[in-house]
């Protein structure tokens, strides 16, 4: 029956409006030769020349080679030639579908997306797949990597050890036993949608996860929801679990909860966080406690959310944002922890000085590289907590921003010895604290050895400030900067960078020197 197939496609050189008739298995044959040696174009061509006949390029796929199935994907993907993509799912003999890599920019038309979970569909209700049907997941990320798209210029070595990781392995015979069983068991291995969520009201994906998520209630586990990174915005909190009962949980490696929650709320959602066991990445912001709280409520859901950090084994950023009931709390938090954090930020949180204690003690920060304090007020704290936590981080820290702290030239006196024997550090940001011109000068000669050290945020010493109203000097701030340049260049150290940031008194954007001053909107137009 195919070999009476025929196809048409313009070869190289033939003349303007005439088609050459090729049957099935020659053009598949000169379709190969274009895909390994012919520039893409001739490929595209040829490939857009097959789809103009749906029904002849569906009866082609069981004996289309596996490496054209990619380039005929996207071409039937480009002109979203339903059929053709459904029946493609369908015979995909590859473990992976990474649709998502193909839409760039683009959102996920609803035909195409319907047409490629129908394919799922036919196979799933088969008991016996097809031959060579291979598929695993479809992964629906935007940011799926791009080298099943694209190898396809490579050689055909490259494609192979890309597409067919497991041809490397020996054939293995066939067991005597009887593997009836086994066998029935495999073919009804779920596949997995690999997707990224961003759950908000009025979203654009609200459609098509709906009807993602009608396909997965059908298949009854045939068909898996997974999830690499989840967003939280605003939304009702019955709909984020009607959601969430449909993903894999444990899937779940990067979470930002970025909404304006109550505690109560909070407390909700806590049961869910305990599920997600391979959490690397938590970004919780904004929870506030209601005036209506009662105190017993307020620990009984601070005691439920910090209690799901018990099963979080895998985390390794927690990144944690204008929290009210963090103060005189966060042992309860870190406590918990079952390994060291590579990441802590702690930002506009009221933070009280036993706070700082514990975290000072903490084995979670034994490896920490990234740490950040910004908008915590330590005016009225003890310099020792953060002395002690500078010697705990100082051989592994690599970013450090106190921004915003209020630190004042005592305080940051007691920690600078500590703070030039962090070998790792690379950039060093401590905007928004009162800091003299000599206390700068000391910082810099207690980090000009830290060879790693290449960018530094400092805020203007209050000698560039015409008022106590914090009205900018742009001539002193000018000296300021050529001062320390020139100590940086007579210190050996010309290319570290120091960018001056300060905040504008009336509109609250900052000048920076890069290397000349950026003002900010008033002084541009005063």
């Amino acid at each position: 029956m195919l070999s009476q197939c025929r196809i048409s496609f313009f070869p190289s050189g033939a003349p303007a409006g005439e088609a050459t008739r090729i049957p099935f298995g020659a053009a598949a044959s000169a379709f190969i030769r274009l895909t390994m040696w012919a520039p893409p174009r001739l490929l595209e061509l040829a490939g857009q020349s097959l789809l103009r006949n749906e029904a002849l390029a569906i009866a082609a796929l069981e004996e289309l080679p596996m490496e054209l199935f990619p380039p005929l994907f996207s071409a039937a993907f480009a002109g979203k030639h339903s059929k053709t993509l459904k029946a493609m799912v369908q015979a995909w003999p590859f473990a992976c579908l990474p649709l998502g890599a193909l839409l760039k920019d683009r959102q996920v038309p609803p035909q195409v997306f319907q047409a490629v979970l129908d394919g799922l569909d036919v196979l799933l209700a088969q008991e016996v797949r097809p031959r060579r049907w291979k598929l695993q997941m479809l992964d629906l990320r935007k940011t799926a990597p791009q080298d099943f798209w694209t190898v396809w210029s490579g050689t055909r070595t490259s494609v192979r050890s890309l597409m067919e990781p497991e041809a490397a392995q020996p054939m293995r015979k066939k067991r005597k036993v009887d593997d009836a069983k086994m066998e029935a068991k495999q073919s009804l291995a779920p596949v997995e949608v690999l997707i990224d969520l961003c759950l908000k009201e009025g979203g654009a994906h609200d459609k098509l996860l709906t009807y993602l998520m009608e396909k997965i209630k059908q298949k009854n586990g045939l068909l898996r929801l997974c999830c690499k990174k989840l967003k939280i915005f605003a939304m009702p909190m019955q709909n984020i679990k009607l959601i969430l009962s449909m993903v894999q949980l444990d899937s779940i490696h990067d979470l930002e909860v970025n909404c304006t929650w109550k505690l109560s709320t909070l407390a909700k959602f806590s049961p869910l966080l305990g599920q997600m066991g391979n959490l690397r990445r938590l970004l919780l912001s904004h929870i506030h406690v209601s005036t209506y709280t009662s105190l017993e409520k307020v620990e009984q859901y601070v005691s439920l959310f910090t209690s799901q950090f018990r099963s979080l084994c895998q985390l390794q950023e927690l990144y944690l944002d204008s929290i009210a009931f963090l103060s005189g709390r966060l042992d309860q938090v870190l406590r918990y922890l079952k390994g060291p954090l590579e990441t802590l930020s702690i930002t506009n949180c009221p933070l009280s000085e036993s706070d700082l204690t514990y975290l000072s003690q903490s084995p979670s920060i034994t490896q920490l590289k990234d740490l950040s304090l910004c908008g915590v007020s330590l005016t009225n704290i003890s310099a020792e907590p953060l002395q002690v936590l500078l010697e705990r981080v100082s051989a592994t820290i690599q970013d450090l921003d106190l921004d915003e702290c209020g630190i004042m030239d005592s305080q940051f006196s007691t920690f600078l010895p500590i703070l030039s024997r962090c070998s790792q550090l690379m950039t060093f940001t401590f905007c928004g604290n009162p800091m003299s011109m000599a206390v700068l000068e000391s910082l810099l000669r207690h980090t000009v050895g830290l060879s790693k050290l290449s960018h530094v945020l400092y805020p203007a010493p209050l000698e560039s400030y015409e008022d106590v109203r914090g009205t900018l000097h742009l001539g002193r701030l000018a000296y300021v900067h050529a001062r320390l340049k020139q100590m940086l260049h007579e210190l050996g150290r010309p290319g570290m960078v120091w960018f001056s940031a300060n905040p504008c008194p009336h509109c609250g954007d900052r000048t920076f020197y890069d290397p000349e001053p950026i003002l900010c909107p008033c002084y541009m137009h005063a």
